[in-house]
């Protein structure tokens, strides 16, 4: 079997029983594999900590310690952590089905077909390998909720034609986005983002569908529109609750009919795509009060995922926290940075009102202007300029008066570093302009400076 890449792939073998390790390395390494052999769980710990690896294959049953136990750690200790395929008697079909919701790849069941295991190991070490990117991570966190989407996205894109997503904004609607897509049609497939709410309505029209040369004044040439360019692909309409309510109707009647025309012309193009809507708004409610269509909610409204706000899930804050030093780390080898573990706890507490957009912009400045390799508290928690020193969001009464606090703080903050310029804060925060200046009148927050 031709190899995928130039580079060897490598893989780590958990395995405490020699016949059974010995006959697996032999023939991994004939099929081109890289194998290191671990026989018990803390060499296997130690080695996948320090080394890069493709994959992982462990026996469930360990001399030192159980196989589901070394995965579960690593997980928490390595954002990125390569697919584990456990080898399981059958005494043990249920521990490793519990692996499995827990992220693990796969599991095969002994007596299994060594070749058949060998095929399998490659096609996880080729799939792991050839995600690196932006969206190489298929990982969104470790808490319950986010390794239920996660686990939930396959089967989704099987049979779903159309997702909704909801959540704050920066809480990773995107990036959930993408995960289906891939999963959907695949990586190399056209995955088209459009944000509804930053294109003018009287442009809108004509970015969706597209236009003929001569439709209107300046349409030198025909382009495609957003539709088109979706074809055999997906179709990302994001703040979908800002879509002008004149262009609901023609909305719904593209994703109904799956054809489109252009603006000035006559002939339809069919567009054959996966759609998938995000808000942070509650559409339910828009319908309720006239400003979304009902028949356009229900045409996206087939499967919803909602994604938790980040202060809902403390222990995707740690992981995430660890995935972003790690990242900077990798760039940065000369420049390597720590966490003060009581860091860590001031960062779960706080309540990150812009979700994990905020956590990771804060952990970049943090790595950044830190004048040592140990990052504390008062690294992620600086003063904005022209602030008290030291000033953190306040401890209210209420759970409700705390987070407002923390928005009221963080807005201020992101107001101040673009000098009051509102399109330029609306942008960093993910939000619309209209968004940014509601929340701004709901807290009491005045824009200092240009006010655009």
């Amino acid at each position: 079997m031709a190899q995928s890449s130039a580079r060897s792939m490598r893989m780590c073998l958990v395995e405490d029983d020699e016949i059974m390790g010995e006959s697996l390395v032999r023939l991994c390494s004939l099929e081109g594999f890289e194998v290191i052999w671990c026989r018990t769980a803390a060499e296997a710990a130690r080695t996948i900590g320090a080394q890069r690896f493709d994959v992982v294959v462990s026996d469930i049953r360990l001399p030192d310690r159980n196989g589901g136990e070394l995965f579960l750690e690593l997980r928490e200790k390595q954002p990125r952590l390569p697919p584990f395929l456990f080898m399981t008697a059958y005494g043990t079909i249920d521990r490793a089905v519990e692996l499995l919701k827990a992220g693990a790849a796969d599991y095969v069941t002994k007596p299994f077909d060594v070749d058949a295991l060998v095929r399998q190991v490659r096609t996880l070490a080729e799939s792991y390998g050839s995600g690196g990117g932006e969206d190489g991570d298929d990982s969104l966190g470790v808490s319950p909720a986010m390794r239920h989407i996660a686990g939930s996205l396959p089967r989704l894109a099987r049979h779903a034609a159309a997702l909704l997503i909801t959540g704050e904004s920066g809480s990773g609607k995107e990036h959930v986005a993408r995960l289906f897509h891939r999963h959907a049609v695949g990586a190399a497939a056209e995955f088209v983002a459009v944000n509804c709410a930053s294109i003018p309505e009287s442009l809108i029209e004509a970015e969706l569908f597209g236009y003929e040369r001569g439709a209107f004044t300046g349409a030198v040439r025909a382009k495609r529109g957003f539709f088109e360019l979706a074809h055999r692909g997906t179709l990302f309409l994001d703040e979908i609750g800002e879509m002008p309510p004149s262009m609901q109707a023609k909305l719904l009647r593209a994703i109904q009919d799956r054809r489109v025309t252009r603006l000035g012309g006559e002939k339809p193009f069919a567009c054959d795509f996966r759609l998938v809507c995000a808000t942070h708004r509650d559409l339910k409610a828009m319908v309720e009060d006239g400003r979304f269509r009902e028949d356009l909610y229900y045409r996206i409204h087939v499967i919803h995922l909602r994604i938790p706000a980040l202060r809902e899930r403390p222990e995707d804050i740690r992981w995430f926290v660890r995935r972003f030093v790690e990242e900077f780390n990798h760039a940065h080898p000369e420049e390597r940075r720590r966490l003060d573990p009581r860091t860590e706890q001031a960062l779960i507490r706080y309540g990150w009102p812009g979700n994990v957009r905020e956590l990771k912009h804060a952990v970049e400045r943090a790595c950044i202007l830190s004048t040592g390799p140990l990052l504390d508290a008062e690294a992620f928690f600086e003063s904005s300029p022209g602030s008290d020193a030291g000033t953190q969001p306040p401890v209210s009464e209420s759970l409700a008066e705390y987070l407002m606090a923390c928005e009221r703080e963080y807005l201020s903050m992101i107001l101040d570093r673009h000098r009051g310029h509102m399109t330029h804060a609306a942008e960093t925060l993910g939000i619309t302009r209209k968004t940014l200046w509601e929340k701004l009148r709901r807290l009491g927050v005045r824009a200092k400076g240009e006010a655009q």
